[in-house]
């Protein structure tokens, strides 16, 4: 009969610096090429029989390959930090689904992505609604205390003005859109946004002005 795990392990990625995490979790990667993965599934086994400490092996070998794929999408270290824990323990939990249909890199890839999508539409979400915040005709943004809950003509205005939003981006010039965009949907810094389009962190931020003032003019209407 098979068992499910005992439980997730106190610890998953071991604790690093926030300025060595990279370093370390590179070097890991690196030495994970060399696994060809063919003894995953008897680490497995073992886990399903209650031997924990075997899953923090499988977390030795595939932790810096995880986090890189987090990395990449999260563009943050603390992010893909815990983005590559929360995949981790996901994996460990799910492992009774594991069909090995793919190898255990393959399936906790699945899992590391699909938790950093989900994470990124979160915060776009986010964003998006602050956005529109800020944007708001003072009548529905001056409110305070709790968050009322909208009404029908309300949520249809909320709509149609994020509609109003995204269009006035879009006739922004192609310099401008792109910074605005990086920073209010993406929410990157001035240094990344820089990095990001090759300007100096002085252009974006005349860029980030120009567009925010064109914005409000075209947005005139709407706020009245």
């Amino acid at each position: 009969m098979t068992h499910g795990p005992a439980g997730p392990p106190k610890s998953i990625l071991p604790e690093q610096d926030a300025g060595d995490t990279g370093e370390v979790m590179a070097a890991a990667a690196q030495e994970a090429l060399t696994y060809d993965g063919s003894d995953d599934g008897a680490l497995v086994d073992r886990i399903m029989a209650g031997e924990q400490d075997a899953y923090q092996s499988l977390v030795q070998r595939y932790q810096g390959r995880v986090y890189a794929v987090a990395y990449g999408m999260m563009r943050n270290r603390e992010d893909a930090r815990e983005m590559a824990q929360e995949a981790f323990i996901k994996a460990y939990n799910s492992l009774p689904h594991f069909r090995r249909e793919s190898s255990f890199y393959t399936w906790i890839y699945r899992i590391t992505v699909n938790l950093c999508i989900d994470s990124q539409r979160k915060a776009y979400r986010a964003r998006e609604i602050a956005l529109d915040e800020q944007m708001l005709p003072s009548h529905i943004s001056n409110q305070t205390g709790p968050t009322p809950i909208l009404g029908p003509s309300q949520s249809y205005a909320r709509k149609e003005l994020r509609g109003h939003i995204k269009e006035a981006i879009d006739q922004l010039p192609d310099d401008q859109r792109r910074v605005i965009v990086l920073r209010e949907v993406e929410g990157l810094s001035y240094k990344e946004i820089a990095e990001s389009t090759g300007a100096a962190e002085g252009t974006v931020m005349s860029r980030l002005y120009y567009a925010r003032k064109r914005l409000q003019e075209l947005l005139k209407e709407v706020r009245s």
